[in-house]
């Protein structure tokens, strides 16, 4: 019989792992720690990425509705005229049915439909103050409830239910319901008539049947058109207040006569239900939407074919662009710590196989084979490695509920191999019969292969990192640009490890500098010590395990500092000051009033009102576009930015009188450009000519915007009503409370919010993680280090000792021969780690994640800087007096017989 595996030798086996439990235990610990951090963070990330969506489809509210709509049946009628429906509400079930087919398996992600039919823009004509009235009817699996305060709900205008009316003639009456807050607004209670009118003036027959209360404010039904409870601030224009009319089913199909045929929407609205959504089912219901928008019916159709629309689309567009951008910044981090953890795994084998090195060469020498070595060292890592990577496995599915395998693999493979690599290769080179060669040039053949061989293997370094680098800045590391995201995700990781590497290179020029200048001085603890050092520094896994670990916690550090500095300019950008104030309709002398009390306020700096329309029209070289118009106190708001260094505010020239508005402006996409004539056309007032002077930074978010000065836009004609306050100051949010019916978004919860996100938050996270973990594996690696070379170094140093060499000035020397090594990790490390942030933070996508414009700007975790840099230089007197400790009773004899330790 053949035996395939040569003979284990099980003693050899358990006394080598008893005789070395201590650095055995530590790989395993590396392990085990790299094995929680990497398998539990990529499960962690999906449960988080599925948070993000519904998070974000709450957030987007009617944005994220899908919405179905159909033109109503034709209603001629036999004479000419125009029928009625009575049917008019089971048509909006018949197309709501037919959504529910259409949506077919998707309608189990979706919440109940809500069926919507409204009515066109009407003006209220009585009264001071711009109003505008639309009816209304909705229901969901029936119409929503309500209770009658007085009146009754409203009825059919006519006995005859399908009554047919002329295209010409009076006013069709309409009955509907309003709610108790329109009642008291309006002054209006049941059998009143609305005076009202519709965009051509014609005059509308709107009747009040009852003043309603809703049963439940909460019910689905009212989010469609939340218009109908409370009357609603600047929902058709600026300083416009929209009240509601309830159709029910009964007089639904008035308000079809009452209006032209297109002028009544048909509408079925679906919400995908929050609860419910994982990133996967909201991309699935996106596909299946954008496929229904593009085979739905055309809108010139009159034939009731569906017309689907939505931005759930742009929602999950979005939000998926988040969560690449967050797994891309989460596959940097792992990667960094599988870097320094396979460096660590590999110095801890190198000491290991040092500490093995008689044993094994006495095993040789008896006759054991190079395989049966590597057999039994290999079973005794797998054995180690498996219960290592089971017990992290363990915690990493406690804690996430599942293990991403994939990533355990670097660290699980190193653990296995390295062990019995190393072994094998010191078992070889202390029994091979090979010596060195006695020729000169030989020997000078044999040291440029092996410098040729080292050169290689660095260049093959330098290249992976130059090629992710590319790589990285041309698509990024986002999984949905293509290909694979491991290379350009890596690019920090082997850029610090290339920079190790030129640091190693440097380090013997620098210690070698320091011996000849130590030799020339009358010091001898300073020979003893750079001598020590230059022969310390040769060492290659040291330096680069200490050097990446450095560098890629400054990395972690550097990236966490950016993103908490990004969230907070983001928030910012979104609020405008320290608190935004967002006024409802009132006179001009309340809101006068109401700056001067939150100015006088404890702790605010400046209080600035303004008007800003979100939705403005401009005509720009020819062509019109939407813009966000403010118009605001220029001196003053430029004062409120600079009391908060904020990016400065250019001063608007002033008006000539009769000439253009002279204006700033702001582009993301850069199609207004300083110079560019705008035509303002409101309604109300005459067009006004702006002029675009410059561009800025300081108003812009990621809209086109466009600054004018108050003063000089009422001069052009154009009334400018303030409906927002901005407020600085450690008060801002609490004067900002004090404006009583008034809209108050604070800084500090935008931002509070927006770092409590789950993506934010579990990046964050992440990065802290990884810094720790990176900045305890190169302390740990320095420990690696000292431990190798402490019996050949307090070896020396106690023999020094005999002769002379008192305790303190052998510390110092020990300190000498460590320091070298410490400061390149210290000083080096941390410069590399700033250098990669420069170099690759920008291609990561930040930005999405920190709601900025742009990318946000590096900043420097000077705290974590120093800690970094510390740690290590505390390493070292921290090592050098537990070995002193350990040491201290060494005996003569021992220190003197040739090997001893």
């Amino acid at each position: 019989m053949i035996r395939l595996l040569p003979p284990v030798h099980w003693p050899s086996v358990r006394g080598r792992a008893r005789a070395d439990a201590g650095p055995l235990t530590l790989a395993a610990l590396v392990v085990a720690a790299v094995t929680v951090l990497a398998g539990s963070v990529p499960v962690l990330l999906t449960s988080t990425a599925d948070q993000a969506v519904r998070q974000a489809v709450r957030a987007a509210g009617g944005q994220a509705e899908i919405q179905v709509r159909a033109d109503w049946e034709y209603d001629d009628g036999a004479h000419g005229g125009r029928v009625r429906n009575p049917r008019s509400a089971e048509s909006l079930d018949d197309l709501r049915d037919r959504a529910l087919d259409q949506l077919g398996a998707l309608r189990d992600q979706m919440s109940p439909p809500i069926e919507f039919a409204g009515g066109p823009y009407l003006k209220i004509v009585n009264g001071d103050e711009p109003r505008s009235f639309r009816l209304g009817y909705v229901a969901g699996t029936s119409e929503p409830a309500v209770t009658w305060v007085s009146g009754a709900a409203p009825r059919a205008s006519s006995e005859h239910p399908n009554a047919e009316v002329a295209y010409t003639g009076d006013p069709w009456p309409v009955q509907a319901g309003i709610s108790e807050t329109a009642a008291a607004r309006l002054g209006v209670g049941p059998g009143d008539r609305l005076q009202t009118e519709d965009a051509k003036g014609n005059p509308c027959d709107v009747r009040v049947s009852g003043v309603f209360r809703p049963v439940n404010r909460t019910d689905l039904a009212w989010q469609v058109a939340p218009w109908l409870l409370d009357p609603q601030s600047g929902a058709d224009g600026p300083g416009i207040t929209r009240f509601g009319g309830l159709l029910d089913a009964q007089s639904l199909p008035d308000a079809r006569l009452a209006f032209n045929p297109d002028e009544v929407s048909r509408t079925v609205r679906f919400r995908p239900d929050a609860e419910v959504l994982t990133l996967d089912s909201a991309q699935r219901i996106a596909a299946a939407v954008v496929r229904l928008k593009a085979t739905s019916g055309s809108s010139a159709s009159h034939e009731g074919a569906a017309q689907w629309s939505t931005q759930l689309d742009q929602v999950l567009r979005d939000v998926r662009e988040r969560v690449d951008a967050a797994r891309a910044q989460a596959s940097v981090l792992l990667s960094a710590v599988m870097l320094v953890a396979v460096l660590i795994l590999l110095l801890a084998a190198q000491l290991l196989a040092g500490r093995r090195a008689a044993a094994l060469t006495v095993a040789r020498q008896r006759g054991t084979s190079i395989v049966a070595l590597g057999t039994e060292l290999l079973l005794e890592s797998v054995l180690l490695t498996v219960a290592a990577t089971a017990v992290g496995a363990l915690i990493a599915w406690a804690a996430a509920g599942g293990v991403a395998w994939g990533w355990l693999l670097p660290a699980g493979v190193c653990a296995v191999l390295a062990g019995p690599g190393f072994g094998m290769v010191t078992a070889h080179r202390a029994t091979r019969d090979k010596r060195n060669p006695a020729n000169r040039s030989a020997r000078r053949w044999a040291e440029r292969t092996a410098a040729l061989r080292r050169l290689t293997a660095e260049l093959a370094v330098l290249a992976a990192a130059a090629i992710a680098l590319t790589v990285l800045h041309q698509r990024g590391a986002s999984p949905s640009a293509g290909g694979t995201v491991l290379l350009p995700a890596s690019a920090p990781a082997l850029g610090a490890l290339t920079g190790a590497l030129l640091l190693l290179r440097l380090l013997p020029v620098t210690t070698g500098l320091a011996l000849r200048q130590a030799l020339r001085s009358t010091m001898p603890l300073a020979v003893f010590g750079a001598s020590r050092a230059a022969s310390a520094a040769r060492r290659v896994l040291p330096v680069l395990a200490l050097v990446a670990s450095a560098a890629l916690a400054t990395f972690a550090l550097t990236l966490s500092s950016t993103i908490g500095a990004g969230l907070a300019d983001g928030a910012w950008r979104s609020v405008g000051a320290d608190a935004r104030i967002d006024l409802p309709d009132q006179p001009a002398t309340t809101t006068t009033a109401l700056i001067n009390r939150i100015a006088a306020a404890p702790g605010v700096r400046h209080a600035v009102a303004a008007q800003v329309t979100t939705a403005t029209s401009v005509i720009v070289g020819g062509a019109s576009r939407q813009v966000r118009l403010i118009a605001v106190d220029s001196a003053a708001y430029r004062e409120l930015l600079a009391g908060a260094a904020r990016t400065p505010l250019p001063a608007l020239p002033a008006a000539a009188p009769g000439g253009p508005v002279p204006v700033l402006v702001h582009s993301p996409e850069g199609t207004l450009r300083a110079g560019d004539s705008l035509d303002l056309r409101t309604e109300g007032a005459p067009e006004a000519t702006l002029t675009a002077v410059a561009t800025t930074d300081a108003i812009g978010d990621t809209d086109d915007t466009v600054l004018a000065d108050a003063a000089a836009l009422t001069a052009a004609g154009v009334p400018v009503v303030p409906n927002t306050i901005w407020v600085t100051g450690s008060g801002a949010a609490a004067a900002a409370k004090a404006a009583v019916g008034a809209t108050v978004v604070a800084r500090t919860d935008v931002l509070r919010e927006r770092r409590e996100a789950p993506l934010v938050a579990g990046l964050i996270r992440l990065a802290w993680a990884s810094t720790v973990t990176l900045l305890a594996l190169g302390l740990l690696g320095f420990a690696l280090d000292a431990a190798a070379g402490a019996p050949e170094r307090w070896q020396t140093l106690s023999r020094l000792r005999t002769l002379g060499l008192r305790t303190r000035e052998a510390r110092r020397v020990a300190a000498g021969e460590l320091l070298p090594l410490a400061l390149v990790a210290a000083l080096g490390g941390p410069a590399l780690g700033v250098l990669l942030a420069v170099l690759t933070l920008g291609p990561l996508g930040l930005r999405l994640l920190t709601a900025q414009p742009g990318n946000p700007v590096l900043v420097l975790p000077w705290v974590g800087l120093v800690v970094v840099v510390a740690a290590f230089l505390v390493m070292v007197v921290a090592v050098v007096r537990v070995e002193a400790a350990v040491r201290r009773r060494n005996r003569l004899s021992e220190v003197l017989r040739v090997g001893g330790a």
